[in-house]
């Protein structure tokens, strides 16, 4: 797998798909999770014409480390990776534990991150107005309670569940993520969509958990830029079926976003909405950076 190297001399692992040539999307993965695409992300970017770029955060499939970083630390890491791959300007989405960072580009990067968009992304835990863990189902309720405690509450039982995911066949992930999944994405979660997740969680936890400790850590601490800031154009995709992130999280994140777009989608769950919705988004994305 390629590289880029960080000023501070950090490695980040990514691949690559769609048009070489083409406008550049980056695309950023979910919590725990790895550069690793789904096949209707890279179907997406060949009918749009796009360089389709994944890069694994720090900590996860070989990236380097960076503990206590920040949520605002992603944009200086994607600004690396875009320097590494001659792209100026870009647009971005994240998915999941994903969106938080390409929100962090569009407010840090507003000269080279042309669009951002955040799809079934959690909102900052430190705001009044949003309840953070409420509507969550009961395995994320346990562990953004155990990132609150601190790292040394939070890596053991993370350390425990990475050992249940690494142990179970993509036949057994519904079962084992059970306590994760709204009823639509239980449903969701068989054959090629299952087998990628697995293969997600294996790339990215098999170097250890580093890279999950310090994104849910860096969740729940301030994310180190202002929401209300970014002037980028931003797409907001929440499904209200999403037992991981609760729709609260998108209508909240709608507010507080000027301008922002998207749609909070009644019968969409948190995998259904980025596997039937991704080629609309990136196509969304597209426009905003020709």
């Amino acid at each position: 797998m390629p590289e880029a190297t960080t000023p501070d001399g950090r490695t980040l692992s990514y691949i690559e798909a769609g048009d070489a040539d083409g406008p550049v999307l980056i695309g950023q993965h979910g919590t725990p999770g790895a550069g690793r695409l789904y096949r209707s992300e890279v179907e997406g970017a060949e009918r749009v014409g796009a360089r389709l770029i994944a890069y694994s955060r720090p900590g996860y499939d070989g990236s380097t480390p960076s503990p206590g970083r920040s949520v605002a630390d992603a944009a200086a890491d994607v600004a690396a990776l875009a320097d590494a791959l001659g792209a100026e300007r870009f647009a971005t989405y994240g998915w999941s534990g994903g969106g938080p960072h390409a929100l962090a580009c569009a407010a840090l990067l507003p000269d080279r991150c042309a669009a951002a968009a955040t799809i079934a992304g959690v909102g900052p835990s430190d705001q009044p107005d949003l309840e953070f863990i409420d509507g969550m189902g009961e395995g994320n309720i346990a562990e953004f309670g155990a990132a609150f405690e601190g790292r040394d509450t939070l890596a053991p039982m993370l350390a425990e569940e990475a050992a249940g995911l690494m142990a179970v066949t993509p036949d057994q992930i519904a079962e084992s993520m059970a306590p994760f999944l709204s009823d639509v994405d239980a449903a969701a979660l068989t054959g090629e969509l299952a087998e990628h997740l697995m293969g997600m969680f294996r790339e990215g936890l098999a170097d250890g958990i580093d890279g999950w400790v310090d994104d849910d850590l860096a969740f729940v601490q301030p994310w180190g830029f202002d929401l209300a800031a970014i002037a980028v154009p931003t797409l907001i995709w929440q499904g209200v079926q999403d037992a991981m992130v609760p729709g609260a999280h998108g209508r909240w994140l709608r507010d507080h976003v000027a301008g922002a777009e998207g749609g909070i989608l009644d019968a969409e769950g948190h995998l259904t909405l980025f596997v039937n919705r991704i080629g609309e988004i990136q196509e969304g994305l597209l426009e905003r950076l020709r």
